[in-house]
């Protein structure tokens, strides 16, 4: 692409190379293009040998690079990012690399972040989507701790005496996240039993009919008890015409967008700002998941909010 300065176009080589074939002499029309005679004749002959497809921009990427990185070396370095999780700094040393080559060759094979690697195995995380709205819920419950009233830490400081053993005991935020458009739900309860992770899923299935998505096919769990045994978190499955799926024991990546669900809503609305009491949070709660499902930006859905992918299954963006 030309930078905003530049002297010519697309559009106006065309007009150099058609002022140049009518006659006029190549020093004038550069002179009157702003270029040198140099340059003016780079065009015409481009278009002379290629045509209309060789007045446009190439990629200045060399055709060769002979200093570039060995392989037997980029797989050495390959081999300690995924069996040792060393970063550029301690890599370089033990193969005798500068630390900015180890980090060009592990970006080149998407290893630059270790949130890419699966930390047992040190394998590159394969990402995975479904292919329509309904088809996968993930569901989760993260473990909160109650904001007492008069307000937490957060507003009077740790070192308060009138936060030490107060017994607030804890919430338990559970959320659904549907796989392909990533709509979410949540709601606040005093515990994860079995009649509350069912009854929960009964009414996430019914909010995200609301939104459009009609029919659940099945839904990823971890192996929690409620979850794992329970015959009223089956039945609930029964009920809604679904199939329940559990996650590889230990591996959180399974079940990773609703993991990642937990660190929005950390960030986003449990840990915004200071509550004065557990109910202001609780009653936030509401207000974030609107902003979440109908305003806020998703990286993985080219900027757009969950609700846009409803009306969109195929996840076309223009």
């Amino acid at each position: 692409m030309s930078h905003r300065n530049a002297r010519l176009t697309v559009h106006g080589r065309r007009l150099l190379v058609e002022r140049v074939c009518s006659g006029r002499p190549v020093a004038h029309v550069a002179a009157e293009m702003g270029v040198s005679r140099m340059t003016a004749h780079k065009w015409v002959r481009r278009w002379r040998n290629e045509g209309e497809p060789g007045l446009h921009d190439r990629s200045s990427r060399p055709h060769t690079t002979p200093h570039r990185t060995a392989p037997a070396m980029e797989a050495r370095v390959r081999e300690l990012r995924t069996t040792r999780k060393l970063g550029p700094a301690r890599i370089g040393p033990i193969l005798g690399l500068p630390a900015s080559t180890v980090h060009r060759v592990l970006a080149r094979h998407g290893l630059h972040r270790l949130s890419f690697l699966d930390r047992p195995t040190g394998q590159v995380i394969r990402r995975y989507e479904r292919d329509r709205p309904g088809e996968l819920i993930h569901v989760d419950v993260k473990k909160l701790g109650r904001i007492p009233d008069g307000g937490g830490w957060r507003i009077h400081g740790r070192k308060d005496s009138r936060l030490t053993k107060t017994g607030a005991g804890y919430d338990y935020i559970h959320s659904a996240v549907d796989d392909h458009t990533r709509l979410a739900y949540s709601e606040v309860h005093t515990d994860e039993k079995a009649a509350t992770c069912a009854e929960f899923l009964r009414r996430a299935a019914a909010h995200f009919a609301g939104m459009g998505i009609r029919r659940i096919e099945r839904v990823l769990t971890d192996n929690a008890w409620s979850y794992r045994k329970s015959s009223l978190w089956k039945q609930a499955l029964t009920d809604l015409g679904a199939v329940g799926k559990l996650t590889r024991a230990y591996r959180p990546q399974t079940n990773g967008k609703v993991e990642r669900f937990n660190r929005t809503l950390l960030d986003e609305w449990a840990y915004l700002r200071p509550y004065t009491s557990n109910a202001d949070r609780t009653a936030s709660l509401e207000g974030f998941l609107h902003t979440y499902n109908y305003h806020r930006c998703h990286t993985a859905l080219a900027g757009q909010p969950p609700i846009s992918r409803v009306n969109n299954p195929a996840g076309q963006y223009t």
